[in-house]
């Protein structure tokens, strides 16, 4: 997306230091997306034996984000805790 051409920088460890920036800022925003589609899917769902497969696997992406530091692990937590609440309620 950006290209490091037109930045200030002209160090060589400044320009890798962009290079690594962008390519991890793509990373975790792709991280971040796929957890919350997951979260809408399950969300939506109707069924108590779907949903209730889908949450182990939306609750590892969502401890993986806080692993990673791209949400903090009490949002994680929080997140979790309200995702299984929904699960729970389901008849």
């Amino acid at each position: 997306m950006h290209s490091h051409l037109n930045d200030m920088a002209n160090h060589k460890s400044a320009l890798k230091r962009i290079r690594q920036n962008e390519v991890r800022r793509l990373r975790n925003r792709y991280y971040h997306k796929t957890a919350r589609t997951a979260m809408k899917v399950l969300r939506s769902e109707e069924n108590k034996a779907a949903a209730t497969e889908q949450l182990p696997k939306v609750i590892a992406l969502l401890d993986k984000l806080a692993k990673k530091n791209i949400i903090h692990k009490n949002k994680a937590a929080n997140l979790k805790s309200k995702l299984t609440k929904h699960v729970n309620k389901l008849a």
